[in-house]
């Protein structure tokens, strides 16, 4: 059984977790010389990944906050990161796809988590436990997604 300081810990941790993980993809970007681009963007543009994908799905996928991913896009196509085009049949609709300049910020984000996962690995933090930790937070993530589609449970 789950205690509330128990919770209060988990749900701090991950929010600080979250903001270590931009730092690491901050920090290495800034190692690599790319210093015009935030964690927060980089990640976007590892999320977009080699999709041409309509901004409204990054939203819909649960990833980001309209506000936010409307303000990081604008910035990722003036820094020459993102290329957008409005649909020909609902010019609402914008798809974005990566530029080449982005596409060396997603390889320098995937190679940063390769070598993240083998120093895990290095730290006896094995698959199994990492699966068990996963499942675990998909738990939570569910039980977070209920009370936000259905109330109090």
């Amino acid at each position: 059984m789950t205690t509330n300081n128990e919770y209060l810990e988990l749900t701090r941790l991950i929010e600080r977790l979250h903001r270590r993980f931009l730092d690491v993809i901050r920090t290495e970007l800034t190692r690599l010389g790319f210093k015009n681009i935030n964690g927060v963007q980089a990640l976007l543009l590892a999320n977009i990944g080699d999709e041409e994908i309509v901004i409204r799905d990054l939203v819909d996928r649960g990833y980001y906050q309209g506000s936010n991913v409307s303000y990081n896009i604008k910035k990722l196509v003036e820094m020459g990161y993102l290329e957008q085009e409005r649909s020909s049949h609902d010019r609402r609709s914008v798809s974005i796809r990566l530029t080449a300049q982005a596409r060396e910020i997603v390889k320098a984000v995937r190679d940063l988590e390769e070598r993240q996962a083998a120093a895990l690995a290095s730290h006896d933090l094995g698959q199994e436990e990492v699966e068990g930790v996963c499942r675990s937070l998909r738990r939570l993530e569910r039980t977070w997604t209920d009370y936000i589609h259905y109330g109090r449970l």
